[in-house]
């Protein structure tokens, strides 16, 4: 009997230890507070700066208003990495709300922008494009594309260089050594994508039969509207809207979102290239989170697993893809 109790006391004991232990680590409210009250700071001085540009009446300030709206962009670029960096551990409505605000940021700094420094119209001669998968387009013009507005979301991209309405044709672009903001890819259809290197924010708008393969994304990766294609990303966050019978291989810092998709399946990043391990580590994605097979369907509310989305069968899975060498 004493035994058992003088064992009783030891156990108390050390609970009791335990449990000052672990009062020294804060607990997760405080960093979800951290986390809001960091991103109310850097919103008030988005909607500052915002502000000041739309009423600086004196031409000196004026003079340099497309350096101030850029300024403004990447501040509201490194807001929306903030909210992928931490929504790991952030409860659901917060990420979401949290992305409505940055979609707000955006579509105020677009009006703003357009309003501030209007663009005359222009026009392009589309030029015929080969359909043949030998024709490589390595290095497109950059500096002349139409401002883009994605359909059905609320993400808008103001003069993003990208590979645009190509059909059947292999398309590389290699980062390596350039500050590189956004970049788009939209009304592909039977194309092979190869994007070396680091780049800020993707945007990807309508493909189709399309195979497309991207070094690591510092920012976040924006997918509306693709049909029987294949990805490999790497990202600190990927929403999905509108997604068909598409596979996507990931790296993501974040859990995955997808919304009003249907047989998309997913399994673990596999992208090789020359340089990519350092990417990768410059990227803050070096290390495999398991969160491609932590997806979040926000359509879909109940309980049990949602059946728009699945786990590629390890058998079905493509090896490792090199893209080092694009060309031959």
């Amino acid at each position: 009997m004493l035994e058992r109790l003088s064992n009783l006391h030891q156990s108390r004991t050390q609970q009791s230890i335990s449990r000052k232990s672990d009062s020294n680590s804060p607990p997760s409210f405080e960093s979800t507070n951290s986390f809001l009250n960091r991103f109310a700071d850097s919103k008030r001085f988005i909607e500052s700066e915002l502000g000041r540009c739309r009423n600086s009446a004196d031409p000196e300030l004026k003079s340099h208003l497309k350096s101030d709206l850029d300024k403004i962009s990447t501040s509201i670029a490194e807001l929306e990495k903030l909210v992928a960096e931490n929504s790991y551990y952030l409860p659901s409505y917060d990420v979401r709300s949290s992305l409505k605000v940055v979609a707000d940021l955006k579509e105020t700094l677009e009006n703003l922008s357009s309003e501030l420094l209007p663009k005359k119209k222009f026009t392009f001669k589309n030029k015929g494009v080969k359909t043949d998968l030998d024709n490589v387009v390595k290095e497109p013009n950059l500096g002349n594309n139409d401002s883009v507005v994605l359909e059905k979301t609320s993400f808008k991209v103001r003069d993003s260089p990208g590979f645009r309405n190509m059909d059947r044709a292999t398309l590389v672009k290699d980062f390596t050594g350039l500050e590189v903001g956004d970049f788009i890819l939209s009304d592909l259809s039977s194309c092979e994508v190869r994007l070396i290197g680091c780049l800020r924010v993707l945007f990807i708008h309508r493909l189709q039969n399309c195979r497309v393969f991207v070094g690591p994304v510092l920012g976040s990766i924006h997918i509306e509207e693709v049909e029987g294609c294949l990805f490999m990303l790497s990202s600190h966050q990927i929403r999905i809207h509108h997604a068909r019978k598409t596979d996507f291989y990931i790296r993501v810092r974040s859990r995955p979102i997808i919304e009003d998709c249907s047989g998309v399946r997913f399994a673990p990043y596999s992208l090789s290239y020359d340089g990519i391990e350092k990417d990768l580590k410059d990227s803050n994605l070096d290390e495999e989170t398991g969160n491609w097979a932590n997806v979040d369907d926000f359509k879909w509310l109940r309980a049990v697993h949602s059946p728009n989305w699945s786990i590629l069968p390890e058998s079905e899975r493509i090896k490792t893809m090199c893209i080092t060498n694009v060309v031959d």
